[in-house]
């Protein structure tokens, strides 16, 4: 009996069901972040989202039930949703205490990634999806991210702010179009990963979209 129940637990180690809890566990108590369990996708077809929306843009990529608002810290709350539904995707609530993010299409922000390293931009984590790549910022409030993007010239209509009300996707998670996982990863440790300002990361990327010539698509 003891063999067999040794085998059960490293199987259960390895199935990729822990990996999902002990992710949404470090997100939360050890950094904080308020996160909850995403949509599935639909059991007819995975790039169909398991939501009422048969034209959902983000399939399994996005909080439904429960609604984004639900979003915690709390290590028991989401022990209870990971077991029930062991391989949700991790989505994090952005803004408040959380990082807020800078989202661009992937080719693009492949591009821009390389100029703002040849610039010397220091950046934190980087989420990556098939579609959208995602920079992790400090939490900024809108009155803020007017004022910036109204103090320039020019802003590519493919970036996307996702700051108090707005979500991700966080890695391990699977979506309905694809996985998702780190570009740049957070350094071990379980201190919270250093972010940059909001300012600094447009101000640099749109530098670096425009003096690479790289045109991000409106997407």
């Amino acid at each position: 009996m003891r063999e067999i129940l040794g085998k059960r637990r490293r199987l259960l180690r390895g199935d990729g069901k822990s990996e999902q809890i002990s992710a949404a566990l470090t997100f939360a108590t050890q950094w904080r972040w308020p996160v909850l369990p995403g949509v599935a996708t639909h059991l007819q077809g995975h790039s169909r989202c398991g939501c009422p929306d048969p034209d959902c843009t983000v399939p399994g990529a996005h909080p439904f039930d429960p609604g984004l608002l639900a979003a915690t810290t709390d290590e028991r709350m989401l022990r209870w949703w990971w077991t029930n539904r062991p391989t949700a995707p991790i989505i994090l609530a952005t803004g408040g205490q959380a990082p807020c993010a800078v989202s661009l299409p992937a080719l693009p922000a492949a591009h821009a990634l390389t100029a703002l390293d040849r610039m010397g931009m220091r950046l934190g984590p980087v989420v990556a999806s098939p579609a959208r790549w995602a920079i992790l910022v400090k939490p900024y409030s809108m009155e803020q991210l007017g004022e910036l993007l109204y103090a320039k010239d020019f802003v590519p209509g493919s970036l996307r702010f996702h700051g108090e009300g707005g979500y991700i996707a966080l890695p391990p998670s699977e979506t309905g179009q694809g996985s998702i996982s780190w570009q740049r990863a957070p350094l071990p440790g379980s201190a919270s990963p250093w972010v940059p300002d909001v300012e600094a990361v447009v101000d640099a990327t749109v530098e670096a979209l425009t003096r690479t010539g790289v045109s991000a698509p409106e997407l």
